[in-house]
C-alpha cells in the first residue's frame, strides 16, 4: 500500500494545519471529514481530516485513532467551513469545532493494553511490551514514552496491528455513546393456554407480562412495561429467568421535545398561498425575503414551503433567534412533520445535542429546528433553509468564528442548491438593500384580517407620572390601560430591556458609583438575591451599607431594571398574576417554556421582561403592550442604535391585538420625535429604512460598505493603546500599498466599553465597498499583524460584519 499522510484541522486558535502519517490499519477510515485522534505535544486531541496525500515523511507522527465508521462532516460542509474560516478570518479548526456538537470534541489519553504479547516482534516493540507488562499490562502512551525516553506512537500502532496490544482512549472523549433503551423481547412462543399454564403455573404476574408483550407484537421497552403498564421490574426479570424473554440494550434517541406538538396549522389564506407559490418558483440555491407584518402568518408560509420540499425527499432547516422561541416553533413544526423533527440548540444537554446530530446525519430526522448553530446541521439532500426574524442580532456569534447565521445560510443554500427564505417584519438594512438579488415576497396584512394595533407615544417629559412609582417611569395613561385590561381579564406584555433592580448604586454625598473591578461598567443592583453584579464578566459583591469612598451611610439606587419593575407592579396591582422573563429567571433548562406555557394557559396576567419577550411570540389574549422605557438603547454610541430600537419597538408592538379583541401599544419615551420611534408608531418600515439608509451614506456604514471591527485588548492599558496605534499605522501602510482608495482605516480609539473581564480594549474600523479586497486585507492582518506577535499578552480580534461596536 502507498504510504499516506493527511492534513488535520485541530480546534486550536492557530492559523495553520497539521500533517500526520496515516497508518495502513486506518487508511479506510481516515478520509476527508472524518474525526481522528492525533498526538499534539504531550497530549492527544480530536481533529478533522481535510485531505489525504500520497506524500509522506518519516518524521510525521501517526494518526492514533479514527473513532467513527464514516466521516461526520460532508464534503459540502467542509467547503462551507472553509468559506466561513476565510470570510470571517477565523482558524479552520475553530470553525469546524463550531459545526459539531461539543460532546464530539475534546482531548483524550491514548492507553495501550496488553492482549497477546507473544505476537510482538523484537527490538523496540519488545521493549514497549516489557515496559507495558511492568506497568500492570496497561499504561498511557505518554507514560510509556516518558519511561522509554522516546516517542512510542508509531510502535504502538505496529503492536496494535499485530494484535499484541489493544489501543483505547481514556477517557473515551470522542463523544457520548448513543442513547440506549432497555427492550424486552419474547424468545419463546406459547400460543396455547395449556402451554402458558405449564410454564407459569401460579405465577400470574409473570403470565400477565408475557401476555402484554405478546399483545404488543412480542417486544416493548422496559420503561413502557414498568411505567405505563405498571408491571414490576422484578417480575419482568423473572420472566427472563424462565427463558421466555430477554432484555437487551438498543440505541435510543434522547429527544426532550418528544411530547411537544401543536394541532395541524390552519388553511393558508390567498396571500399565504401566493407567498408559498413564489417560494416554490425560486431556482435551487436562490433566496427570498418574506416581508410580512407581524401576525401575517409567516410561520404557516414556512411550513407549507417546507412541506413541499420534504414531500420531494429533501430536508429542511428552520433557524429561530432565541431559545425562548424554540419550543413554540418546535410545536408548530412537529404538528406538521411529527417525529421527523430534530431540535438543536445550546439549552440541551451535550448528549441530547449529540443524539440529535447523529439522527440528522443518518437521515433519520429530516427537519431541524434550532438557534444560530443549527445552520451547520448535517441535513442530507437539503432543500430549504428558513431564517425566521432574520434581522435579529443573536444570529451573530460573539466569539471566533464570528459568523452571522443569515449569511452562512445564504452561502450554504447557494452551494447545496437549497432555497433560502429570510423572514421578518423589520428586515435588516443589509438584507433590505439586496432586494435585486434577494427578491421580496410580501404579506402586507395580518392573517386574521385584524388591523395592526394603534401605537401611542407617551412623552415622559410632560406626561403625568403615577405618584409613588419612584424611579420607575410609570405614566398615568399606561397605568389606566393596564388596570382596564386586568378588570376585563385580558393579558398584558411589558418590555423593559434592562434586567436587575437598578442600573447602579451612587453615593448622594460624594457621587461615587460602584464599578466592576474588571470592566469599565457600573455594577447593576439585584434585589433577589441582594447583590451588585456585572453583566459582562459575572463579578458579584454585597451591596455596601456605607460608601467605600467617603463612608456616607446611605446610597441611592439609580435607574430601573426588571426586578424593580416587578416590585412596583406587585405593589400597584396586588391581585395581578405576574411573571418576569429575563436572563435571571430563564437560566434553567426549561424555564423559557414553563413561563410561556403558563402565559398561553392564561395563568399569567402580565408578562414583563427584556427583549426575549419581544420577538415571535403569538398569544391572542394580549390586548395591551407597554414599552416602559424606549430610550434605553436609542442613544448608545453605535451606528445600529436607531435600527435596533425601531426593530425592538415594532416587534414588541406586534405582540398586541392578535385576537378578536384587538389591541393597543403604549411606548414611553423622552424622544417622541425621533424618527425611529415615530416610524415604529406608524408601522412604517419602508419610511424608516429609507431615512436610516440615507443617514449611513456619510460617514459610510453598512449597507453601503463592508465593515470590520478590529479589537486590540490586553491587561496593561498603556500597552494596549500603543499596540492599537501601531496596528493602525501598519494597516494604513498596507492599504496604501495594496488597496489605496478602496479600503479605509478609521481610528484607533478606546472602545466604548473600555475594559471587560480585566482586559483593556481599543478598536479601529476597516471599511470598504469591495468585499473581496476587504477580506484579503483582513486575512493578511490576521496572519501578519505585528500587534499580536510583538507581545504575548496582546490579543487582536477581527469581527467582520459586526452587529455592535461597543
Amino acid at each position: 500500500m502507498i504510504p499516506l499522510s493527511c492534513t488535520v484541522a485541530l480546534p486550536l486558535p492557530v492559523g495553520r494545519h497539521y500533517r500526520y502519517q496515516v497508518p495502513a490499519s486506518l487508511a479506510d477510515r481516515v478520509v476527508p471529514g472524518a474525526r481522528v485522534v492525533v498526538p499534539v505535544r504531550a497530549r492527544e486531541l480530536i481533529g478533522v481530516v481535510l485531505d489525504i496525500s500520497p506524500e509522506t515523511d518519516d518524521m510525521l507522527k501517526p494518526v492514533l485513532l479514527a473513532p467513527d465508521d464514516a466521516p461526520l462532516i460532508s464534503p459540502q460542509l467542509l467547503d462551507l467551513a472553509d468559506w466561513v474560516s476565510r470570510y470571517y478570518v477565523a482558524p479552520h479548526g475553530i470553525t469546524l469545532r463550531t459545526m459539531l456538537p461539543p460532546a464530539l470534541w475534546g482531548s483524550s489519553k491514548l492507553v495501550a493494553r496488553l492482549s497477546h504479547p507473544e505476537a510482538a516482534a523484537g527490538g523496540v516493540s519488545r521493549d514497549v511490551v516489557e515496559e507495558l507488562a511492568g506497568c500492570g499490562g496497561r499504561a498511557s502512551a505518554t507514560r510509556l514514552a516518558r519511561r522509554l525516553r522516546r516517542p512510542v506512537w508509531d510502535v504502538l500502532q505496529r503492536l496494535a496491528r499485530s494484535g499484541a496490544v489493544v489501543l483505547e482512549t481514556e477517557p473515551a472523549d470522542v463523544g457520548p455513546a448513543a442513547g440506549s433503551v432497555a427492550v424486552v423481547s419474547l424468545t419463546r412462543a406459547l400460543p396455547s393456554l395449556l402451554e402458558r399454564h405449564e410454564v407459569f403455573g401460579r405465577a400470574e404476574k409473570q403470565r400477565a407480562v408475557y401476555e402484554a408483550l405478546d399483545g404488543m407484537g412480542g417486544e416493548a421497552e422496559m420503561s413502557h412495561l414498568t411505567g405505563q403498564l405498571g408491571h414490576s421490574p422484578g417480575v419482568v426479570r423473572a420472566l427472563v429467568g424462565r427463558g421466555v424473554a430477554r432484555i437487551e440494550k438498543r440505541p435510543a434517541f434522547r429527544d426532550p421535545f418528544r411530547s411537544v406538538s401543536a394541532p395541524p396549522p390552519d388553511t393558508p389564506t390567498e396571500a399565504q398561498r401566493a407567498a408559498v407559490a413564489a417560494i416554490e418558483a425560486l431556482d435551487p440555491g436562490q433566496a427570498t425575503l418574506l416581508f410580512g407584518v407581524t401576525a401575517s402568518g409567516k410561520t404557516l408560509v414556512y411550513l407549507e414551503a417546507m412541506r413541499a420540499e420534504v414531500a420531494r425527499g429533501k430536508g429542511a432547516i428552520v433557524l429561530v433567534p432565541e431559545i425562548a422561541l424554540t419550543a413554540q416553533t418546535v410545536a408548530r413544526v412537529r404538528g406538521v412533520f411529527g417525529d421527523t423533527v430534530a431540535v438543536m440548540h445550546s439549552g440541551l444537554s451535550e448528549a441530547e445535542r449529540a443524539d440529535a446530530w447523529r439522527a440528522v446525519c443518518a437521515g433519520e430526522r429530516r427537519v431541524v429546528v434550532g438557534a444560530r448553530s443549527a445552520v451547520f446541521a448535517p441535513v442530507p439532500n437539503l432543500g430549504i433553509i428558513v431564517v425566521d426574524e432574520e434581522h435579529d442580532a443573536s444570529y451573530k456569534q460573539g466569539e471566533a468564528p464570528r459568523y452571522h447565521a443569515r449569511e452562512v445560510a445564504l452561502r450554504r443554500g447557494r452551494t447545496e442548491g437549497a432555497r433560502v427564505v429570510l423572514g421578518s417584519a423589520t428586515p435588516s438594512l443589509e438584507t433590505w438593500s439586496r432586494r435585486d438579488a434577494i427578491p421580496l415576497v410580501t404579506l402586507p396584512a395580518r392573517a386574521t384580517a385584524q388591523p395592526l394595533p394603534a401605537v401611542r407615544l407617551i412623552d415622559l417629559r410632560h406626561e403625568t407620572l403615577v405618584p409613588g412609582s419612584g424611579p420607575v417611569p410609570w405614566s398615568a395613561p399606561l397605568d389606566t390601560a393596564l388596570d382596564q385590561r386586568l378588570v376585563r381579564s385580558e393579558q398584558v406584555i411589558l418590555l423593559l430591556n434592562r434586567r436587575g433592580f437598578a442600573h447602579f448604586l451612587q453615593c448622594p454625598a460624594c457621587g461615587q458609583v460602584g464599578d466592576c473591578p474588571s470592566c469599565s461598567i457600573a455594577l447593576t443592583v439585584h434585589q433577589v438575591p441582594l447583590r451588585l453584579k456585572c453583566h459582562y464578566c459575572g463579578h458579584e459583591e454585597p451591596v455596601p451599607d456605607h460608601c467605600p469612598a467617603c463612608g456616607h451611610a446611605t446610597q441611592r439606587m439609580r435607574g430601573v431594571g426588571t426586578q424593580l419593575l416587578e416590585r412596583w407592579l406587585g405593589e400597584r396591582f396586588p391581585t395581578a398574576r405576574l411573571a418576569r422573563m429575563d436572563a435571571d429567571t430563564t437560566s434553567t433548562k426549561w424555564s423559557h417554556g414553563r413561563i410561556l406555557d403558563s402565559f398561553a394557559r392564561r395563568e399569567i396576567d402580565v408578562l414583563f421582561g427584556t427583549q426575549m419577550i419581544a420577538k415571535g411570540l403569538d398569544f391572542p389574549g394580549v390586548t395591551l403592550v407597554g414599552v416602559v422605557d424606549a430610550d434605553s438603547g436609542l442613544h448608545l454610541p453605535d451606528f445600529r442604535a436607531a435600527e435596533r430600537t425601531f426593530q425592538l419597538v415594532a416587534q414588541v408592538s406586534g405582540r398586541a391585538g392578535r385576537g378578536a379583541r384587538g389591541g393597543e401599544v403604549f411606548v414611553q419615551t423622552r424622544s417622541p420625535a425621533h424618527y425611529a420611534l415615530a416610524s415604529a408608531a406608524l408601522h412604517d418600515f419602508r419610511g424608516f429604512a429609507d431615512r436610516e439608509t440615507e443617514l449611513r451614506r456619510s460617514p459610510a456604514y453598512p449597507p453601503h460598505v463592508g465593515l470590520a471591527n478590529v479589537i486590540v485588548s490586553g491587561e496593561d492599558q498603556g500597552e494596549v493603546g500603543a499596540a492599537a496605534v501601531g496596528l493602525a499605522e501598519w494597516l494604513r501602510g498596507l492599504v496604501a500599498a495594496r488597496a489605496e482608495g478602496v479600503v479605509e482605516i478609521v481610528g484607533p480609539s478606546p472602545a466604548p466599553l473600555e475594559r471587560i473581564k480585566g482586559r483593556w480594549r481599543w478598536h479601529l474600523l476597516v471599511r470598504s465597498p469591495d468585499p473581496s479586497r476587504l477580506g484579503r486585507i483582513l486575512r493578511y492582518t490576521a496572519a501578519r499583524s505585528p500587534a499580536a506577535r510583538a507581545r504575548k499578552n496582546i490579543r487582536v480580534a477581527i469581527d467582520r460584519d459586526p452587529v455592535s461596536l461597543l
